[in-house]
């Protein structure tokens, strides 16, 4: 039986420590679901097809990755794609302590689905997507930081003040 995974997030927008995670967990899983939140009760930068627009221009050439969005429960989206493991990345002890939580609930909610921890590389440990668009907002510099795609799309948004 494959082996297919789902990597949740709001990716708003996708950063390289996301990207990092995506290639490494692709690695591991025959199947990789890359899965967008939404979450009407965030305000986002980006819509929900605008993410998933600049995902799939930032992965490329990863044939068992796959994109999706989802509302609701986690479990409840693994419970329909009978998904055997949730991924999830870990920048530093302060995330441990919160995914640590939601994977615990995840477990006593739907026992089906493993949560599996990605370090990130330490060259995006201290990387967020807020703290991406909080630069850029001030007209920070963030190449390198997020995909070329991304940061074109975040440039236009910001030009046009949204």
């Amino acid at each position: 039986m494959a082996k297919i995974a789902v990597y949740p997030g709001s990716f708003d927008p996708i950063t390289n420590g996301h990207i990092d995670v995506i290639k490494r967990a692709s690695k591991v899983f025959d199947h990789l679901i890359v899965a967008v939140l939404v979450n009407d009760s965030k305000k986002s930068m980006f819509t929900l097809d605008e993410r998933l627009d600049i995902l799939k221009h930032s992965i490329e050439n990863l044939d068992n990755v796959s994109f999706d969005s989802f509302s609701g429960l986690l479990v409840d989206y693994c419970k329909e794609k009978q998904l055997s493991a949730i991924v999830r990345g870990l920048r530093a002890i302060s995330d441990f302590e919160f995914e640590l939580q939601m994977a615990q609930m995840n477990r006593q909610l739907y026992d089906e689905t493993e949560t599996v921890f990605f370090t990130t590389s330490e060259q995006y440990s201290y990387l967020s997507s807020s703290l991406v668009k909080e630069v850029a907002k001030f007209g920070g510099k963030i190449d390198g930081l997020i995909p070329d795609y991304a940061i074109m799309k975040m440039k236009q948004k910001l030009s046009r003040g949204e």
